[in-house]
């Protein structure tokens, strides 16, 4: 007889039957999940027909636990059950509801991860890490990083106080999300908000590319720079960092723009579906032409601009900004008092070095 034909041989029926019951056993393990109808409900106990395996009984702590799903259910009313002992008391099957309910939460939401769909959520507290809501009586999170530019808070990003209190009015309202992380075990079901607008503005971000100059609006200001949608696709916002606002020190954005400004900017970044503009990119530099202004030992009127803990601001002419240094006053309070914000008053120029961009000052004696 051939080898094929002894790998298509039908299997012996005893064998079959044998694989058929092992399968029964391992369907029927702790912890699986299986369809029970409900019997009666007698005080704080409930019957179930799980099939050929007999009477199930959700009773004590988890009939306490269930309590509301038994409410619903009537006598003949299916329900998914879990199996927490083959042998529990009086030899009934003992079953969770509750378990089997979270455990099928869970299963639907890795099918919304494996899917992408996008899913509507009611945002129900807020910290200064992001949202909390719920998917399907699951607790779920949008960490901050992943709203997208319209909810992102606008606010210092090291201030969580502020941060929060930003988040927080977005409490009640109901927001498009998908579910990208899913962990049963640690019980962590993170959504993001950003990724329900990602693949539109992506494709809309590939009509640009880095070193473009565009027009763009101001549609929001923080400490820590400025967000601008573009004019001609206004589903675009970008970011245009303080650092990237002048050559200057800004000490606030609100000192260069305003709400609602139209300006040009330069593209400087583009990734994952985030944009990065400049406004200094589109200045002429100052420092190409310093030396034509300035030396040491030059004396130099200046205005105090802003203080901080190594020393004193001051702008001076031709857009450039010179420093001096803490060590000259001994203290901030002194400096504060020699040199208040605002303040015109004449130096000197202690050193330039025009590689480093830094130009040092002394008060002139």
């Amino acid at each position: 007889m051939s080898t094929e034909a002894l790998n298509t041989r039908p299997a012996h029926p005893l064998v079959q039957v044998l694989k058929d019951k092992m399968r029964e056993v391992n369907f029927w393990r702790e912890g699986n999940v299986v369809e029970a109808t409900l019997i009666r409900k007698a005080g704080r106990k409930a019957y179930f027909d799980v099939g050929q395996f007999g009477t199930g009984i959700v009773y004590g702590v988890e009939f306490g636990n269930a309590r509301e799903l038994l409410k619903r259910l009537e006598p003949g009313g299916k329900i998914s059950a879990k199996i927490l002992s083959a042998d529990g008391e009086d030899g009934y099957v003992e079953l969770s509801l509750t378990e089997a309910d979270q455990q099928r939460l869970w299963q639907q939401a890795k099918e919304l991860l494996e899917s992408g769909e996008v899913i509507k959520v009611k945002v129900t507290g807020a910290n200064a890490g992001g949202l909390i809501t719920t998917l399907a009586d699951l607790k779920a999170f949008i960490p901050t990083s992943q709203l997208s530019n319209e909810h992102y808070p606008k606010v210092d990003q090291g201030d969580r106080l502020k941060i929060a209190e930003e988040l927080k009015k977005l409490v009640e309202q109901e927001l498009s999300a998908k579910v990208i992380d899913v962990n049963p075990r640690a019980k962590k079901l993170i959504l993001s908000e950003r990724e329900t607008l990602a693949g539109n503005v992506k494709e809309l971000l590939m009509q640009y590319t880095v070193g473009q100059v565009v027009d763009t609006i101001v549609s929001g200001i923080a400490d820590f720079g400025v967000f601008v949608k573009f004019v001609d696709n206004p589903q675009i916002e970008g970011l245009v960092h303080v650092s990237e606002l002048d050559y200057k020190l800004i000490g606030n954005p609100k000192e260069v723009v305003k709400m609602n400004d139209i300006m040009k900017a330069k593209i400087t970044d583009i990734r994952e579906g985030r944009v990065f503009l400049s406004l200094k990119a589109l200045k002429a530099d100052p420092w190409e032409h310093i030396t034509e202004h300035y030396e040491e030992g030059k004396e130099v009127e200046g205005v105090v601009y802003k203080h901080n803990p190594f020393g004193a601001v001051i702008n001076l002419p031709h857009d450039i900004q010179g420093i001096i240094h803490i060590s000259e006053f001994g203290s901030v309070e002194t400096m504060k008092s020699t040199l208040p914000v605002g303040e015109s008053r004449m130096f000197v120029i202690d050193s330039l070095k025009t590689p480093e961009r830094r130009l040092l000052l002394k008060l002139k004696k």
